[in-house]
């Protein structure tokens, strides 16, 4: 005879896929009812289920949810950030345009520290949202998303991800050897670059994209990349350390319009006019590059549709129809001003 185990119940998926001998996005499929789940594995979860006492708030098995009327967006950065950054204004506004003719609501929780990701998963896991919606990811990120209980998508690419995630990213990597591809197309030799935070995925494919356009031109010199947080403030001091140690320099790819217009100043008040001794290209497309002096040349990301594309895709898998999860990359632009 098999042994049974009592019903605690702070089960968590992680345990029910443990006891059936599945992965985590095996019984979160098996969960949201998706079809893509063998019988006799879906049997297997179901029987760990119901043997450790598995209780999902949001509905009974085998039924759709009932909906909540709201969705969730995780933003994993501080409030300031958030609201000073262009970036986060315009994938609010995308998801809004989806959200408004669904009738459904917005929450949005701003999580940073250990103690906001543990309320962040209590309070997602406690059934008030249909779905939730995750941006400006950091790192290996402490939350399990597989575990959460309800469908998740991502706005940009994780960190690591088996093809178990829905995300919706923009071509970091293509719009950024694309910007300094231009600027040594227009004769440039000394391409420096302010990369983004590297615990970002943002950050890590635009620097990326940067070292292979200049290994491609042979412009090969670690001394030309240092690294700013995407604020402004973080690419003013970035090019006054380039500057230090290559006053040389004669263009600069900005991983972000933030970054950029901090470059521009930091290059107005050390005397080097723009774009004729250094050329400058930012990333983003932001309304602030037509407003700069000179206006910047920039890469444009299609912030807005970021946002609706991502919830389209979550709100997808709410309605259990989508067969899986997917993986969206939108392309970008390189817009040409008067910067480069």
């Amino acid at each position: 005879m098999s042994a049974v185990r009592t019903q605690d119940p702070s089960a968590t998926l992680a345990d029910v896929a443990q006891a059936a001998g599945v992965s985590s996005a095996t019984a979160s499929r098996v969960l949201n009812g998706s079809p893509r789940v063998r019988p006799g594995t879906r049997r297997r979860v179901e029987e760990a289920m119901a043997r450790l006492g598995y209780v999902r708030n949001r509905a009974a098995k085998g039924a759709k949810p009932q909906s909540t009327g709201s969705i969730a967006l995780v933003a994993c950065e501080e409030g300031s950030r958030i609201f000073s950054d262009p970036f986060f204004p315009r994938v609010i506004w995308g998801i809004s345009q989806v959200l408004a003719p669904a009738d459904l609501q917005l929450v949005l929780l701003m999580v940073r520290s250990a103690d906001d990701h543990r309320a962040a998963a209590r309070y997602l896991r406690s059934g008030h949202v249909d779905g939730a919606l995750f941006v400006s990811m950091h790192g290996q990120h402490p939350f399990d998303l597989e575990d959460l209980g309800l469908p998740v998508t991502l706005v940009g690419r994780p960190f690591s991800d088996g093809g178990t995630l829905s995300y919706v990213d923009a071509d970091n990597r293509g719009g950024a050897e694309c910007a300094v591809r231009h600027l040594i197309a227009g004769g440039r030799t000394r391409v420096a670059t302010v990369a983004g935070p590297q615990d970002m995925v943002p950050g890590i494919d635009r620097l990326a994209g940067y070292q292979l356009a200049v290994r491609e031109a042979g412009i090969i010199d670690p001394g030309l990349v240092v690294h700013g947080d995407f604020s402004q403030m973080s690419g003013q001091h970035a090019l006054c350390r380039l500057l230090d140690r290559r006053p040389g320099l004669d263009a600069v790819f900005a991983a972000s319009d933030l970054m950029a217009t901090g470059v521009l100043r930091a290059l107005h008040r050390a005397g080097r006019r723009v774009p004729d001794d250094v050329a400058v290209v930012g990333f983003d497309d932001s309304p602030l590059a037509r407003h700069t002096d000179p206006k910047l040349t920039t890469v444009r990301q299609p912030v807005d549709e970021l946002g609706a594309q991502a919830t389209r895709e979550l709100l997808a898998l709410v309605a259990q129809a989508a067969d899986g999860p997917r993986q969206i990359v939108l392309p970008t632009e390189l817009v040409r001003r008067e910067s480069a």
